[in-house]
């Protein structure tokens, strides 16, 4: 039976002390970890790295831990996040703002805890992430018309105006649901790729085109040809939804 990976924890604190012993029980307790004693070096690894999960500290010298967590989202990267906080008043903080952190852990803590909270997190992000048919669509979305067919992201099918229903696949139905939630507006291939793939997928402009190609395909089989999906040369499509009679 293969070996499950072992989770890669991101340490970002910058009592260097402090970061080499939760470093070395987490690797004892059978996780990865990789430590950062500032933000930015943080971000810089996060833009070319997956991690599982970050924890962080919330007084880093050149930044807090709310607003870097603040620009992690805004560059649209997502990791279920622990953080480590000082006293009272800034575990009240944590519970106020309520920035999207999944725990908090008060210094001084023990590693049985800290592995304990690390391993609880993890599991409710793999629940959450069963959901989700790509990055930007889960199986508990509703239904959405798309010109004259309805697209069903729970049973992955496309039903036609003539009653068929058809099976599509997940990178088709994310980026059915991308275009339907950004109409009439240039979307480029890199933002595209992004939002149904996620910011860091290795995929290729020409992989995204074909993905194009086989939902005009359909679309054009079921006599429901998609003219008004634009592609806007050297950048990216553009949809325009139909204008609906109101007969």
């Amino acid at each position: 039976m293969p070996t499950k990976p072992k989770p890669l924890v991101l340490i970002v604190e910058d009592e260097t002390e402090l970061a080499n012993v939760i470093s070395e029980h987490l690797e004892a307790a059978g996780m990865q970890t990789q430590v950062c004693n500032r933000c930015a070096l943080a971000m810089r690894f996060l833009k070319h790295n997956f991690a599982n999960i970050l924890l962080l500290d919330l007084t880093l010298p050149d930044q807090n831990g709310f607003s870097f967590l603040e620009d992690l989202k805004r560059e649209d990267i997502n990791i279920p996040t622990i953080f480590l906080t000082g006293n009272d008043s800034e575990i009240s903080k944590v519970k106020g703002l309520e920035l999207g952190a999944d725990d908090y852990v008060t210094k001084p803590f023990s590693a049985p805890e800290l592995v304990a909270r690390i391993h609880a997190v993890l599991r409710r992000a793999e629940v959450a992430h069963d959901f989700n048919v790509t990055k930007n669509v889960k199986l508990t979305d509703a239904p959405f018309e798309f010109n004259t067919a309805s697209v069903n992201p729970t049973s992955m099918e496309v039903t036609f105006p003539d009653g068929e229903i058809v099976n599509i696949g997940r990178k088709e139905i994310g980026i059915l649901s991308y275009l339907h939630e950004n109409p009439d507006t240039i979307i480029t291939r890199k933002n595209l790729i992004h939002s149904v793939w996620g910011i860091h997928a290795d995929i290729r402009s020409r992989s995204l085109d074909q993905y194009i190609v086989k939902i005009r395909d359909l679309f054009k089989r079921k006599e429901a040809p998609l003219d008004n999906l634009k592609t806007i040369h050297g950048i990216g499509y553009q949809y325009e939804p139909l204008v609906r009679s109101s007969d």
